[in-house]
């Protein structure tokens, strides 16, 4: 039985098909379209789902989509009679949208599948749908490596919910309670990364980033102000400060007056008050997801905890909650945000509508290393390179491993594309740009001349599984980069006394360790560890650079630029090599020299973006 998920309309849209239970295929629809956060009906990701499987739409058995769009049109007509007359600039753009097209969802979607098709709508089988949060939970509970366990969600809103708490137990997700808009982390957060000048839904990382920089001296403010805590972690927000719920911004000039001026202007300078801003909500944001966690617990007395919604992609309270918490482990969906809810409508329909059995995985989880998109076979990669005109050598894994470990040595930056594109946000080992994470220089150039992006801006480490302890305070697996540990204190360098006195971007330039393009300035990492079941090739370049330098470490940041979406296609990955300064590129076996290629038209169109991945 084939089930094919959705998510599509509002941002993320994707695709993910399931068969017998078994996770076959995913991908978000930007990979294809190259439009980053497209939120467009998947058409692409779909026709990969199918081809994946060697099957067609007609053979799909059920077609469910992520949301219940009737519940939330209700949430926004009351949300708007219940602040009326303010929102009516909001309501009068948000209603034609609605009256002409998500209102009647169902029609719209089987005209998109009919088209797909080849077929009239009325001929396009029955379409079900699970709400938001319930697919969110199902994206965490049942690829989870868990036959019980506590699901927390949390992220901006789905119809109603905001936050919702689950038990998961084998085939079924109940619903113990939930907080519902405009109270909301996820919007609290966004907030903030709007008035710190990042965009909304793409910009939380960067926020997250810049915390360490500052100091959280606005933390009782927000706590005073903003949102009222309770002792098991629930919360209420005082909407007299924002502007999301009827507006055309998220803060208002009351929020303002709080941080002693208007919101920084995108593109703008930081200022150390937005450093400390930054590491003021992150601090309130760690507290409340601790607090909860221990509530949760408390309540329904279980050892282990999944995690999804956007807030589960903070990876900095992540790593809190597994250090702090009181879970014996925690499980986080790689696809967190609202991709990965294709993922859950489609398991959600086959474990629950269905009713079909579920035995927690032997080993791991049932995600595969979160690679569900796309390979490339020699054929596909050798026509899209010969069409650029690329200069290119054939070379073995046993030569190859070797001669990249010696390039990276020598702080060669390389662009790795192998296998299935991963599924989720986070690059991991199969569209990845790699560097040697023992350079001091390799933060800033790859971040002003790779990245195109800030160069306040982390990288991350990816570590062979079997050494991670040996390098940073982190005791258990962490495939999906969803966790920050401290680098180990045996691999820290002291500060002086005059470096300890730097405030805000100053410290950028300290080394915090014997390797310094991974440790942000408050010794801490987002770790990736990299195991051989999941994704052999890269567990085999790890270890060879490891048997040459001693370092089982390598510096790892998704494969694409500024306003771009992680590159799918060979083509796509010889495009972005070729606008960057990348010194080589490696496209499964094939290896590309910078030096040796064509020149490529300029185009820089792709600089009129203000969005930094």
């Amino acid at each position: 039985m084939y089930i094919l998920g959705l998510s599509a309309y509002y941002h993320d849209s994707a695709a993910a098909l399931v068969r017998d239970g078994a996770v076959i295929a995913a991908a978000q629809e930007e990979r294809f379209t190259r439009k980053k956060h497209d939120p467009a009906f998947p058409r692409e990701a779909i026709r990969y789902c199918l081809a994946e499987a060697g099957t067609t739409l007609a053979d799909v058995d059920h077609v469910v989509f992520y949301d219940k769009p009737l519940l939330k049109f209700e949430r926004l007509l009351e949300t708007y009679l219940s602040w009326a007359p303010r929102g009516f600039r909001s309501f009068q753009a948000a209603m034609p949208v609605w009256l002409r097209e998500k209102l009647f969802l169902k029609d719209l979607l089987k005209k998109e599948l009919a088209e797909l098709q080849g077929c009239k709508p009325r001929d396009v089988g029955d379409l079900l749908f699970t709400q938001h949060h319930q697919a969110h939970a199902a994206s965490a509970f049942f690829p989870s490596p868990f036959q019980r366990a506590a699901v927390l969600c949390l992220d901006g809103v789905g119809e109603w919910a905001t936050s919702s708490v689950w038990l998961g137990d084998d085939n079924r997700l109940t619903l113990q309670w939930e907080i519902d808009f405009p109270h909301s982390l996820g919007l609290l957060y966004s907030a903030f990364t709007y008035f710190t000048g990042f965009k909304v839904n793409s910009g939380e990382y960067k926020l997250m980033g810049l915390a360490p920089y500052g100091e959280p001296k606005y933390v009782d403010l927000i706590f005073d102000k903003l949102i009222d805590v309770k002792d098991d972690g629930t919360f209420r927000m005082d909407m007299r400060y924002f502007n999301y719920a009827t507006g055309l911004t998220m803060t208002n000039d009351r929020f303002a007056e709080l941080f002693g001026g208007p919101a920084r202007a995108p593109e703008s300078p930081l200022t150390q008050r937005e450093m400390d801003i930054a590491a003021s909500i992150q601090v309130v944001t760690e507290e409340i997801v601790l607090s909860l966690g221990r509530t949760i617990q408390r309540e329904l007395d279980v050892e282990n905890l999944c995690l999804a919604g956007g807030v589960a992609l903070n990876c900095v309270a992540n790593g809190r909650l597994l250090r702090e918490g009181p879970f014996k482990d925690i499980w986080i969906q790689p696809a967190a945000g609202d991709a990965g809810g294709a993922l859950g409508a489609a398991l959600a329909a086959w474990h629950e509508h269905l009713g079909n059995e579920r035995t927690a995985p032997a080993s791991g989880d049932a995600m595969q290393g979160s690679y569900l998109g796309p390979a490339f076979d020699d054929a596909t990669i050798r026509t899209q390179l010969d069409a650029r005109g690329a200069r290119y050598e054939q070379i073995d894994d046993a030569q190859l491993m070797e001669l990249l470990a010696h390039l990276l040595e020598g702080e060669s930056v390389v662009g790795w594309f192998q296998g299935r594109m991963e599924f989720g946000p986070r690059a991991l080992g199969a569209r990845s740009i790699i560097g040697d994470p023992r350079s001091s220089a390799m933060q800033s150039v790859m971040n002003l001349k790779i990245k195109y992006r800030e160069s306040f801006r982390p990288f991350a480490p990816s570590v062979l599984a079997e050494e991670v302890s040996n390098y940073f305070e982190l005791d258990s697996a962490s495939p999906y980069m969803l966790i920050v540990a401290p680098v180990s204190e045996s691999r820290r360098i002291a500060m002086t006394d005059a470096q300890q006195k730097l405030f805000g971007i100053e410290k950028l330039n300290v080394p915090r360790s014997e390797l310094p393009a991974i440790t942000h300035v408050d010794y801490s990492a987002r770790v990736q560890t990299v195991h051989a079941d999941t994704n052999p090739r890269y567990h085999a370049l790890l270890s060879a650079f490891h048997r040459r330098t001693g370092c089982p470490v390598l510096v790892n940041t998704s494969f694409n630029v500024r306003g771009e979406p992680i590159v799918c296609t060979p083509d796509d990955a010889y495009r972005c090599f070729m606008r960057t300064e990348m010194d080589y590129l490696v496209i499964e076996n094939y290896l590309l020299r910078k030096a040796e290629q064509p020149p490529m038209p300029k185009d820089e169109s792709w600089k009129e973006e203000f969005e930094l991945d």
